[in-house]
């Protein structure tokens, strides 16, 4: 008979998971790397924190088992330990976004009013893409669109977005997309084209969530 002792243990270890991301700062490191790999140093610039936090943050990661990581000369590179990580970030992403009382009002004061904001579903994007009427852009930083990006997209990140306008084609409307719902490349990338009178408008959710559902992707396979 199975003893209390090996049935705690046990829960434990699927607590631990959980646990670990207790932390806000070691949370957007797994939504940073859903896009793909990244070295150190980068991703503590992407979480304003200093490399040496930032590594203490990845291994507490690594020792749950979250991500991986690779040496490639004096840099140390980490991704996502497997698929299912993004698609457990996703969903706890989700359930707060249903149960947790400001969780609105938070993603208000950082991405600002979406209201007035257009989006297209995946479905729709698919659509208009098969159609050709539309230009894709993917305003995330170089690296996440060389790890895997919508096919047929345009890597345009949004600090360069101002100096590539005129290269952009005038017929067709365009669609921006960045790391999800709760990223503001793409907010930012609309707004400005709109500024320019270029039509625009973004894409719902963000490359993890459209390659998750199974759409056309040009993507580095999962190292598992």
């Amino acid at each position: 008979m199975s003893s209390r002792k090996a049935k705690d243990a046990l829960f434990d270890a699927f607590s631990s998971v959980a646990k670990v991301l207790g932390s806000g700062r070691r949370a957007e490191l797994v939504d940073v790397l859903a896009q793909g790999e990244r070295p150190v140093d980068e991703l503590a610039q992407e979480i304003g924190q200093s490399v040496a936090n930032t590594s203490q943050h990845l291994q507490h990661l690594q020792r749950s088992g979250l991500v991986r990581s690779r040496r490639q000369g004096t840099r140390i590179y980490y991704r996502l330990s497997g698929s299912s990580v993004a698609e457990l970030w996703a969903a706890i992403r989700n359930v707060a976004a249903e149960h947790v009382a400001e969780l609105d009002k938070l993603a208000t004061a950082y991405l600002g009013d979406r209201s007035a904001l257009d989006t297209l579903t995946q479905d729709e994007l698919r659509e208009r893409m098969s159609a050709g009427d539309v230009v894709v852009l993917d305003v995330r930083p170089e690296p996440e669109f060389q790890s895997g990006h919508i096919a047929g997209a345009l890597s345009v990140p949004l600090k360069d977005l101002a100096a590539r306008l005129r290269n952009l084609p005038d017929d067709r409307q365009v669609v921006a997309y960045c790391r999800g719902p709760y990223c503001v490349f793409a907010n930012e990338a609309v707004q400005m084209l709109r500024l320019e009178g270029i039509p625009a408008t973004r894409l719902e959710g963000g490359y993890p969530e459209w390659a998750a559902a199974g759409l056309p992707v040009e993507a580095a396979p999962w190292q598992e």
